[in-house]
């Protein structure tokens, strides 16, 4: 049996009754943590642009948006917005952001079918499942083949959520997985120029899931070899490593990684985080930014080309986006801000003298024995100007499995994103409220009043 197979048979057996209450309740926060970023993000520019490529007119709900969407244009804003601002969840072994698509993608094919909360939370948890799991197969490669792993492993990830939200049988799943293999796309080219095509890529996998499982299920054929055959998806999109799938496929079903995703205090760039802990906790120890005369930081050599390097462009980031994948712009703004929200990242603030003069004294050297990317950790030695040291280590992701946030704080991390995005208090607490028991509703249409 193919591994596209012994996923399909998986998929198409998922019951609710199967999940383990934290796998539930990880679904219910992934929903409302997406639900705020859209909100948050829905007057952006790139979102104005992406609202410009949709049909108005379906049964869908594109979050905070007048007017309903067909499928299609309802998973690309969602996951576009959720995406946007790079604070959104992420796995740590991975790494990739599974809510951007899942969330998106199934909500969409649900509304789409008129379909209840109990198929929702199938595809939820079976599709955030299998992202994961599948950024497990070639740890690494996906990125040093240039290729954003939530995009292409996104693609086929959300065509087995809707096909095991939709109810479809294995064979039709199987061939949705293969038909996303040649939908799965996404080059981290961006980086070059901080411009916006990874905040499309969530979108654009979570609107290509859902085409996949429909074609799928009206009778298009797609490969059952799709992840490892002689052409297959690794062989494709991870051709350094060997692929090993027992992380995709070992007690499928009886072991979770999906209750381990971890739940962004920034709105930057994942391994970035444990980082700008550090540098809060400097500026916590009374040091002052004209005090330190240089930085030196511990990285794992896997980030260094995304988040390092080159370091004449992290320390001026040409645009508000490209900061986010700055780790020294963001130690920065989190040193003389103590936070790291949208407020840190505009285009007044990476023209900010004081700010960039401090990035500038940040360097870093690879530490050969980082757990990256199982762990994301962070480390700082800042030298003062009077020749004496201060040393931080952030050992885990604040957020993480093994320190997540509070029900309040990721609360409050929705209502401040609803606030930004121009929700009134009334609004966002009413999708609290819906959120607590959306897995058992009927039908899916009282999220038409959040078309707004």
């Amino acid at each position: 049996m193919h591994a596209a197979e012994s996923l399909a048979e998986w998929l198409a057996a998922a019951r609710t009754d199967d999940f383990p209450p934290e796998a539930i309740e990880t679904a219910r926060t992934l929903f409302l943590d997406v639900a705020g970023l859209c909100v948050a993000a829905r007057h952006e520019p790139y979102i104005s642009a992406t609202l410009e490529a949709t049909d108005r007119g379906g049964a869908c709900t594109a979050l905070g948006h007048a007017g309903a969407f067909d499928a299609f244009g309802a998973a690309l804003v969602n996951g576009t917005a959720a995406h946007g601002e790079d604070f959104d969840d992420t796995f740590e072994g991975g790494p990739v952001h599974s809510g951007a698509v899942i969330v998106p993608a199934v909500l969409a094919a649900c509304e789409r079918e008129h379909l209840g909360g109990d198929r929702l939370l199938v595809g939820m948890v079976t599709g955030v499942e299998l992202l994961c799991r599948l950024s497990l197969v070639a740890p690494q490669a996906t990125h040093k083949a240039g290729f954003h792993p939530t995009a292409v492993f996104g693609a086929i990830a959300a065509a087995g959520a809707v096909g095991a939200a939709l109810g479809l049988p294995k064979a039709a799943i199987a061939s949705a997985l293969g038909i996303a293999g040649s939908m799965a796309s996404g080059i981290i080219e961006y980086l070059a120029e901080g411009t916006w095509t990874k905040r499309m890529h969530a979108g654009w996998a979570a609107q290509s899931g859902v085409r996949a499982a429909l074609m799928a299920r009206g009778g298009f054929l797609g490969p059952r070899t799709v992840l490892d055959g002689r052409h297959g998806f690794y062989r494709a999109f991870a051709p350094s490593v060997p692929p090993n799938f027992e992380p995709l496929l070992a007690d499928l079903g009886r072991r979770w990684v999906m209750p381990s995703i971890a739940f962004k205090p920034y709105a930057c760039g994942t391994m970035t985080q444990p980082f700008i802990d550090c540098a809060i906790a400097l500026a916590g120890d009374g040091v002052r930014a004209e005090d330190i005369s240089r930085i030196e930081c511990e990285a794992a050599e896997g980030t260094v080309h995304r988040l390092w390097e080159p370091l004449a462009t992290k320390y001026r980031p040409p645009t508000p986006y490209a900061a986010k994948f700055s780790t020294p712009f963001c130690m920065a703004v989190g040193f003389l801000d103590g936070r790291a929200g949208f407020a840190q990242f505009t285009a007044d603030r990476i023209q900010d003298p004081t700010v960039l003069g401090l990035a500038t004294k940040i360097r870093y050297t690879i530490n050969p024995h980082d757990e990256y990317p199982r762990n994301f950790t962070g480390h700082l030695r800042a030298t003062l100007n009077d020749g004496s040291q201060r040393e931080f280590r952030q050992p885990y992701m604040r957020g993480g499995a093994h320190a997540p946030l509070p029900t309040a704080e990721l609360e409050s991390k929705f209502r401040d994103n609803a606030r930004f995005g121009g929700w009134s208090h009334t609004i966002a607490e009413r999708l609290l409220r819906v959120s607590a028991d959306l897995f058992s509703q009927p039908r899916l249409d009282g999220l038409a009043e959040f078309r707004s």
